[in-house]
């Protein structure tokens, strides 16, 4: 394991770690809520519609704005963006079905992996491209006293989004204007790991959902996960390393 991070080290012309914060994807990573996503961005594309998508297709999609995945879809049935009318419509009805369907339940290990980071003496920092107030509003009442509105990047804070590195540069700064080897990144999307890759990060990926890890490692993934779970049980590890290249 200790070669993946030697490699980055080399890869990205650094002498070594000086690690200060890990940046952490909320959806798929933090709480158990893609299935709900994707239901409900096909339910809804399908109200309006838009047929040409699966429920699948919203893991790809996954760390999108809001309004970029739907001008996507737009481009792609229609030929056109949608209108800002029609992105507010889509995206309050959706936003209605999300709030409907998901059940708010966090991802298993998830809190002992924020506990550990902050027992290290590590910030955690939110990197996200969701707006969803039901999940938002909720993260100091699921992982008490971790995050803060100034340690989090969210689809309020974007202009581009994921995969641009855009959120990832933002959560640098957010960390305490770090540069990339003093950080980590905890994603499980193939948009928002190209984005951290983008930003010069090492990304470790959580695979939860139904794509293939390659499909995560060609996006730029440094490692690859099956749960958050797995995370919380390598996490020292990882951090001991880590250490051993540092100064």
């Amino acid at each position: 394991m200790k070669d993946r991070f030697e490699n980055y080290l080399k890869k990205h012309h650094y002498h070594q770690f000086d690690l200060k914060a890990v940046l952490f994807d909320m959806d798929g990573v933090l709480y158990d809520s893609m299935p709900a996503h994707a239901r409900s961005w096909q339910q809804t594309m399908e109200e309006f519609g838009l047929k040409s998508t699966k429920p699948e297709d919203f893991y790809l999609h996954e760390g999108r704005t809001g309004s970029s995945t739907i001008n996507l879809i737009f481009q792609h049935e229609l030929g056109r963006k949608a209108t800002k009318e029609e992105v507010k419509k889509i995206y309050d009805r959706k936003t209605e079905l999300f709030t409907r369907y998901n059940t708010g339940n966090t991802m298993p290990g998830a809190a002992q992996v924020l506990d550990l980071v902050k027992s290290h003496g590590l910030l955690p920092v939110l990197v996200t491209g969701s707006g969803q107030p039901s999940l938002l509003d909720k993260l100091n009442d699921n992982f008490p006293g971790i995050f803060s509105k100034d340690t989090m990047v969210t689809a309020f804070d974007v202009k581009i989004g994921k995969p641009h590195p855009e959120p990832f540069l933002m959560g640098l700064k957010k960390g305490g204007e770090l540069s990339p080897n003093q950080a980590l990144v905890i994603e499980n999307a193939p948009l928002g790991t190209e984005a951290a890759h983008k930003a010069g990060i090492f990304v470790i990926d959580v695979n939860t959902g139904p794509l293939s890890d390659d499909i995560l490692t060609t996006a730029g993934a440094n490692m690859v996960l099956n749960s958050m779970t797995a995370l919380n049980e390598k996490l020292s590890d990882i951090l001991n390393i880590i250490n051993t290249l540092s100064a």
